[in-house]
């Protein structure tokens, strides 16, 4: 498009608009200067959901017969295929992702146990400071807030029992911290469906007592009413599949991006990590890091649209 010049006896017509005349002045078109882009953290994701499976490296999923859905979806959207653990056992990893360290905690014990609180802010608490709101629901959990193991349900992969700042009132624990049963009402709408939100299978379901297919089953069976919510069909959201920690010393798994917010048949091999993660999602809402652990961690943006 040619650029529109109007004169007035030979001169450029005055605007009276010093905007303008700027931007007349670099070559832009009289129809108005571009917007500037917008800066990192302007809240443009407005769900994030994360499911997490357990105990399985890149070379479990990727490319097996075992897998034919997450295969699809990793295919499908955005895929992490350098993605790693922070360390091994289990709850050191789901504290590391939910609150950028792992609070000193090294084994998988109880919250019950001397020694085994997680004295630290947690991304739950940042988000409910944002002015957002959040859940995490956990399979096969008997009640909300529950300490103990229960049957399939274990504790150790639902990390928000471990931190004070969420378990201290009983009853906003009861509120957040709720049975995976509970998610079905919540999907019905955006509005009911929390800004942030974790995701805990059952020990079968997330592949550590059981195979690789029973996992990718039961995925196959959820995802899709996720994906197929309006929190995600009318809002730009995020879902978010990976596994606590891989199985040898790289601790290598991986992580799918899906939903509006994702990119489409995208890989990527940087290498990113449970950091990574936490530091993305605090990035696209403008939170301050929890720790220097997230905020020296790259944020994975490129596999962001």
């Amino acid at each position: 498009m040619a650029r529109q010049r109007w004169r007035y006896h030979g001169r450029m017509r005055r605007t009276g608009s010093r905007s303008l005349i700027g931007c007349i002045a670099v070559g832009l078109f009289l129809a108005g200067c571009s917007s500037p882009p917008a800066p990192q953290g302007t809240g443009a994701i407005d769900h994030v959901v994360i499911i997490v499976e357990e105990n399985k490296p890149a070379s479990s999923i990727l490319g097996g017969s075992s897998a034919p859905y997450l295969n699809k979806l990793a295919n499908e959207y955005a895929l992490a295929a350098n993605y790693a653990g922070i360390t091994h056992p289990s709850l050191p990893n789901y504290l590391a992702l939910t609150g950028g360290t792992t609070a000193g905690i090294s084994g998988d014990c109880s919250p019950k146990d001397s020694g085994c609180t997680a004295n630290v802010k947690s991304i739950a608490e940042a988000v409910a400071q944002s002015g957002r709101s959040w859940k995490s629901y956990a399979e096969g959990m008997p009640a909300p807030c529950r300490t103990e193991n229960s049957g399939r349900y274990a504790v150790r992969h639902n990390p928000f029992m471990y931190y004070p700042g969420v378990t201290a009132d009983q009853g906003s624990c009861a509120s957040h911290v709720v049975p995976f049963t509970q998610l079905e009402a919540d999907l019905k709408s955006a509005s009911t469906l929390p800004n942030f939100v974790l995701i805990s299978p059952d020990l079968c379901n997330d592949m550590h007592d059981c195979p690789v297919k029973t996992g990718d089953d039961w995925l196959s069976r959820e995802v899709p009413k996720i994906l197929g919510s309006p929190a995600f069909t009318t809002q730009n959201s995020l879902l978010v599949v990976t596994w606590d920690e891989g199985d040898d010393s790289t601790n290598q798994s991986i992580a799918i991006f899906a939903g509006p917010a994702a990119r489409t048949a995208v890989r990527s091999d940087a290498p990113y990590n449970h950091y990574s993660l936490l530091h993305t999602i605090e990035n696209a809402w403008g939170l301050p890091p929890l720790t220097e652990n997230d905020r020296s961690a790259p944020v994975m943006a490129d596999l962001l649209k």
